[in-house]
């Protein structure tokens, strides 16, 4: 499995954007150097999240983008989803039923169970955590500094 670094920017961009006080907006542009990536690339991103009610567009000249909902209230699997889409990690070729021969009514793939049985695992700590628990491992002692720098930066460039 690869997943995309979109679903990791988007992750952290949603924390960029719950520094925001609340009547503020953070231009997309901003965010993407931010993150190291490409405008017109993030763009992208950005869409999907709106289009996933995750965050909203604020249009014109003061325009950006804000949080939708509560950083509380967004999983990790809802980052993903917004993403990568529904689309299943393994699907089978049917290999195994062409080696055995199999007729219609016979046909399995015992490596399609094992597969379906592992992304439900991973999908299931996805959905049970939250971007707060993000936010709240970037608390840590270790990272304060960094972080007033970070909060300091979002101030800078929020447009109210």
């Amino acid at each position: 499995m690869h997943m995309k670094t979109g679903v990791e920017q988007s992750a952290y961009a949603i924390l960029l954007l719950n520094m925001l006080p609340e009547k503020a907006v953070l231009p997309g542009e901003a965010i993407s150097q931010q993150l190291g990536v490409s405008a017109t690339y993030f763009q992208k991103l950005l869409r999907k999240l709106v289009s996933a009610d995750l965050i909203t567009s604020v249009p014109g000249i003061k325009g950006g983008f804000k949080l939708k909902k509560r950083i509380e209230d967004i999983r990790i699997y809802d980052v993903y989803l917004a993403i990568e889409g529904q689309q299943t990690l393994y699907s089978s070729s049917g290999i195994l039923n062409d080696m055995l021969e199999l007729c219609e009514e016979d046909r399995c793939c015992f490596l399609s169970e094992l597969m379906q049985e592992a992304e439900e695992a991973w999908k299931s700590v996805l959905k049970r955590e939250t971007v707060a628990y993000l936010a709240e491992e970037m608390k840590a002692d270790r990272f304060t500094h960094k972080l007033e720098t970070l909060q300091a930066w979002v101030q800078d460039k929020m447009v109210v």
